[in-house]
């Protein structure tokens, strides 16, 4: 295996990592009896796309998708995978051999920004949730689940590094 190949093997396991733990944040959630996310309706947005149906009104009203669950989760793994790979070409390898947690939770955080002033808009729920009944709140909720991916980075990262002895 190529040091290449290595580092790009390491890096998609970080973001495996990093998104499961950030699922068993919203396990944790949902078990206090909060409301946390639908990942059908992810993905029914992914699915409606080759159709060129980008924007909604409401995720929720638009027509359901074939295997939208399955299209979901895969969606929010390749999201937390590429993230992963974002952070590796950021951050170097020097990072993915001995990772500190600044650069991780820095750049988890930031990508709070996909959701807020993407995803949400494009899924009728306005810039940030505005057109929601708690915009405050559900901002919160998304800065959450995002501080806790980019601690995830950061914990993957440091469990493979310590696995691999690199």
């Amino acid at each position: 295996m190529t040091p290449f190949d290595a580092d790009f093997t390491r890096t998609v396991a970080i973001g495996i990592g990093a998104t499961a733990l950030m699922d068993l944040w919203l396990t944790l959630l949902k078990a206090l009896g909060l409301p946390t996310l639908n990942f059908a309706l992810l993905g029914r947005w992914v699915g409606h796309m080759p159709r060129r149906q980008w924007n909604h009104e409401a995720i929720a009203k638009a027509a359901p998708v074939q295997g939208e669950m399955a299209v979901g989760w895969a969606a929010h793994y390749v999201t937390g995978i590429t993230f992963a790979l974002l952070l590796a070409a950021l951050a170097g390898t020097a990072w993915l051999r001995a990772p500190s947690l600044w650069p991780a939770l820095g750049f988890g955080i930031t990508t709070v920004a996909l959701p807020l002033f993407v995803m949400q808009p494009a899924m009728g729920a306005g810039f940030a949730s505005s057109r929601t009944a708690t915009p405050a709140l559900n901002v919160l909720k998304s800065l959450t689940n995002h501080t806790v991916f980019g601690l995830g980075l950061y914990a993957a990262a440091l469990a493979i590094a310590s696995f691999t002895g690199a």
